[in-house]
């Protein structure tokens, strides 16, 4: 993708496509479709007879796989009475995520009034939060406590929005409110996840509307990488109050994302769009 293109994009203007590009967008779009014609009944059939569901962490991972996305797992993720910290790149983040380890997550609430996606979330049990509706946070706390017990890990995403994949905002603690005190037997593990090179073209930023960011990447030439590095975990025990463990989380992903990088972080801002690769031609 031409950086002219990226910057334009991040303005909120519209991508043009090739025909080529259009194919495939066309073919993944069509390949989505039919996952989820077959995982959706079949999610709701074994609902019949088990109340824990594989087809919702089955589905999203093979969603991200047909977006583009070929996940490598770094580490261990904890299987259960995990609270995972992560920074936030792009909706593959999601898929992803899902698709490695089955973690249910916290989103925004305009999420689930959105066609389809809103309905997919529900789905894996999304907990969906009002960030400027602070006399519910007590409610919003109490489903991640349900959330925790149900689907045994949920992921959060501090920084409130998407970046570059070169930068690290600082965290918004509100929602590790429920980790004061944290549950029993909870601990926290952070998480980086790196596209690499490609970081800046797949990054969801600026002004531009989700729908052309989805077109834009599911219309993508090749194949992309996603390195989920599982970090070690540690108790919120340890910790005083959500600031702390924000920190501490926040701390250990930096350090991974410094490594990864090999260079300093950038001030990341959505008004300047950066545009450092060379994504693949047609």
């Amino acid at each position: 993708m031409d950086p002219a293109l990226r910057e334009a994009a991040a303005r909120g203007e519209s991508t043009p496509i090739s025909i080529a590009g259009w194919l495939r967008l066309t073919a993944r779009v069509a390949a989505l479709l039919l996952a989820l014609l077959i995982c959706v009944p079949l999610h709701y059939l074994y609902r019949l007879f088990v109340y824990g569901s594989p087809f919702p962490r089955l589905f999203l991972g093979l969603a991200a796989r047909i977006a583009g996305a070929r996940v490598q797992k770094i580490g261990v993720p904890l299987r259960r009475d995990v609270f995972f910290i992560a920074n936030h790149v792009s909706w593959i983040d999601i898929l992803s995520l899902a698709g490695a380890s089955g973690t249910a997550f916290v989103a925004k609430h305009e999420l689930s009034r959105a066609p389809v996606i809103g309905w997919l979330s529900k789905l894996n049990r999304t907990v969906f939060v009002q960030r400027e509706n602070r006399l519910g946070v007590a409610e919003q706390i109490n489903a991640l406590r349900e959330a925790l017990q149900d689907n045994w890990s949920v992921t959060v995403f501090p920084e409130g929005t998407t970046t570059d994949g070169r930068s690290l905002l600082p965290f918004k603690t509100s929602m590790l409110s429920v980790l004061e005190p944290p549950p029993p037997g909870v601990l926290v593990q952070p998480v980086l996840i790196d596209y690499g090179e490609i970081a800046e073209e797949i990054g969801w930023i600026g002004d531009e509307g989700g729908l052309n960011n989805a077109r834009r990447i599911l219309a993508r030439k090749g194949t992309f990488p996603v390195r989920l590095h599982y970090l070690e975990p540690f108790s919120p025990e340890e910790f005083r109050g959500r600031k702390a463990i924000g920190a501490r989380a926040r701390a250990a992903i930096e350090a991974a994302l410094l490594t990864e990088l090999g260079e300093p972080l950038r001030e990341f801002r959505h008004d300047v769009v950066p545009v450092r690769y060379n994504a693949p031609r047609d």
